[in-house]
């Protein structure tokens, strides 16, 4: 628990980095024997790309990093619940685990309402927790949001 902690505070930060980009603040590290080896954060805005997820910058990253798309005995760390597209990308390239902060009601499909992972069709599933520093995500989403409405 201390290690998911440690490795989502450092997700954290690149959420903050998405922030400073006026980019939707979520924020994704990959990790490897305890190491990480990937970062990422959302740069849909600044690449002009809807694929541009935390998740899938964090995964390109680390294929890159390991020669291979089969990203084995890896954790991946997000500040949001994935997406359909991320959560596909995910069991794609075999990531071990996952574990997210705040849910997401509206697009997240790792939750008890619906588990992509739970699907009969999904080959690998990966493990999944959530509600890891959940406040502190919800607190920089919440912020980021009600500033974007009072501009």
């Amino acid at each position: 628990m201390d290690q998911d902690k440690k490795f989502m505070r450092e997700a954290l930060k690149e959420a903050k980095k998405a922030l400073l980009l006026d980019e939707v603040p979520i924020g994704c590290v990959i990790v490897k024997d305890n190491k990480i080896i990937a970062r990422g954060h959302n740069l849909k805005e600044t690449k002009k790309q809807a694929t541009k997820h935390a998740e899938i910058v964090a995964i390109e990253k680390a294929s890159k990093k390991l020669m291979s798309w089969r990203l084995l005995n890896c954790t991946l760390y997000v500040t949001l619940e994935p997406c359909p597209m991320c959560a596909g990308a995910i069991f794609l390239s075999r990531i071990m685990r996952v574990v997210y902060a705040a849910s997401d009601q509206k697009g997240g499909v790792l939750n008890e309402t619906f588990s992509l992972y739970e699907q009969p069709f999904v080959n690998h599933r990966p493990l999944v927790d959530g509600g890891i520093l959940k406040s502190e995500a919800e607190e920089i989403l919440k912020t980021y949001f009600k500033n974007k409405r009072n501009r």
